[in-house]
């Protein structure tokens, strides 16, 4: 009797403890009981009962990188690329990734390589670089619709890498050659364009400085004139004044005579020095009718 109690001691004690279910975190464990479904353990302790219920599936529900095998894409210009890529899911539903597809990771790989070759195949070669954002949100957004009963969300999906032929290298490399070496040719001329312009710019401003200093000189010049002609204007006012002030005097009359007598003396004198060929008026030998005709023509300036 004792034995029997030790043996169902033993086997509740083993019964117990093959029915513990420590779960880990960010992990999510499938429970089928008698083979049909009975409830998702979700990270902790949890008991099962054994021999009748058992952990069908185990899911983590981190984020799971999944590699995409490179495969040939025929672009729209009949360009033949070998595209591969890399995925980024997550499992959000334990019991529909369980039953609702059978090995979700091949499906996944199958419908993203089926959806780049269906996008790389709209664009042409040289968009493919260009593209690539678009093409990744485009195949998210193909796998996600398609993947609602399977319990997998797709977080993200990024082209790794794309290659051409060969052939296509070299045609790619040539023509960036050449784009370079049009760039170039457009810069130096742009670069020689400006430099017209600064030249020009700079002989216009020349001119227009030179004919500033031009006007400017004139001016001064012509202002220095006016300054002389009215400075001797004023000198030749101030003589008469000054003359006609002592006419006013007594023995201003016989000074203004003996002056014009002396001037005229001098003058001709002047002019018998130069060999020059003179008319002389009739009385010319008659000095003092000479100085009266002046004296008088003073005598009326009075």
């Amino acid at each position: 009797m004792e034995i029997v109690l030790i043996v169902l001691a033993a086997l509740a004690v083993i019964i117990i403890v093959k029915g513990v279910c420590i779960i880990p975190q960010q992990s999510a464990y499938v429970v089928e009981r008698l083979g049909k479904f009975n409830r998702v353990l979700n990270a902790g302790i949890s008991y099962i009962i054994p021999f009748v219920d058992r952990i069908a599936y185990r899911h983590t529900l981190k984020e799971q990188t999944v590699d995409i095998p490179e495969q040939i894409c025929i672009t729209r210009d009949n360009v033949q690329v070998g595209v591969d890529g890399v995925i980024f899911i997550q499992v959000f539903d334990p019991q529909m990734a369980s039953y609702g597809i059978s090995n979700y990771f091949f499906s996944i790989i199958q419908l993203a390589q089926t959806t780049m070759r269906s996008e790389v195949g709209k664009i042409d070669l040289d968009k493919t670089f260009e593209e690539r954002t678009a093409i990744n949100s485009m195949i998210v957004a193909a796998i996600n619709d398609a993947s609602r009963t399977w319990g997998v969300k797709i977080l993200r999906y990024e082209i790794k890498n794309i290659v051409p032929p060969e052939t296509v290298l070299k045609a790619m490399e040539k023509q960036m050659q050449a784009e370079r070496e049009k760039r170039a040719i457009i810069l130096k001329s742009e670069g020689e364009k400006q430099s017209a312009i600064n030249v020009a710019e700079g002989q216009k401003q020349k001119v227009v400085l030179e004919s500033e200093a031009v006007r400017q000189q004139q001016i001064n010049e012509a202002n220095g004139q006016a300054e002389a002609i009215r400075a001797v204007a004023s000198a030749t006012a101030d003589g008469l004044k000054s003359v006609a002030a002592a006419v006013q005097i007594q023995g201003g009359l016989e000074a203004v005579q003996l002056r014009v007598a002396e001037q005229l003396v001098e003058q001709f004198g002047n002019l018998a020095k130069e060999n020059n060929t003179l008319i002389l008026p009739a009385n010319f030998g008659d000095i003092s009718s000479l100085i009266a005709t002046a004296m008088s023509v003073v005598k009326q300036t009075k």
